[in-house]
């Protein structure tokens, strides 16, 4: 299967150039599927040494891949021309991958090197768009978290499960689970990231934009502490 995807991938490229992804940026709707998002699941629960699922994805449980994916995707390679090939998983990012909070610096000096107005600028932007995919993110964890309790719950009065059916149950738990908490530490991360960024721009290009900067890094900060804790775990609202 994801050999086939890259073959298709490939092919596309070739006769249409360049032309992976639409306006903004977006993937093409032609090169996108249901569960193109799926492989964030099986990343985030193998990156721990977890076992994915062979159950169908619910819903809300696709839903939720999707909405990860935009939280764990580095910012700096959003609309990329072949952005549709980390779409489907195909390059970065992994769950495991250790985490490099001058990444985020290197890309913007480089983009941004002879203007630190559109630096500022920048991280104000990407800060913020992370702010507001939070809210809708952790709204729908929280009703896959729910469904996944009353599932482990249920596996001891539906009659004649069987050992495989069982191991999918949980795995496919286990997996919603690793997705939040890869959620929760890449947002931890990439707050780190900009911060880092934030601080090299007030040494090297000082300006009165660092205070926008500042109120959007707090924002985000305070949004992610309000569903993550410590452990990088999901917190639980009424």
């Amino acid at each position: 299967m994801r050999y086939r995807l890259v073959l298709v991938l490939t092919g596309v490229t070739l006769l249409g150039g360049c032309a992976l992804n639409g306006d903004f940026g977006r993937v093409r709707s032609s090169l996108e599927s249901d569960n193109m998002h799926a492989w964030v699941g099986r990343e985030a629960v193998g990156s721990i040494g977890g076992k994915p699922s062979k159950f169908p994805l619910t819903d809300n449980e696709r839903r939720l891949r999707d909405l990860a994916y935009a939280l764990i995707q580095p910012p700096y390679d959003r609309n990329r021309w072949d952005s549709v090939f980390a779409e489907y998983g195909l390059e970065g990012p992994h769950g495991g991958a250790p985490f490099d909070r001058t990444a985020y610096w290197t890309h913007l000096d480089a983009a941004h090197r002879r203007s630190e107005a559109s630096s500022y600028a920048q991280i104000v932007g990407d800060a913020r768009n992370d702010a507001v995919r939070i809210e809708p993110f952790f709204a729908v964890a929280a009703r896959v978290i729910d469904v996944d309790r009353r599932r482990a719950e249920s596996l001891g009065y539906v009659a004649s499960v069987s050992e495989a059916e069982a191991e999918d149950a949980l795995g496919r738990n286990n997996e919603n689970t690793a997705i939040v908490e890869w959620v929760c530490r890449s947002l931890q991360e990439r707050t780190a990231g900009y911060r880092y960024a934030l601080e090299r721009l007030v040494i090297s290009s000082p300006s009165s934009n660092a205070v926008e900067a500042e109120r959007s890094l707090t924002l985000l900060t305070t949004r992610t502490d309000g569903h993550c804790t410590t452990e990088h775990a999901i917190v639980a609202k009424d």
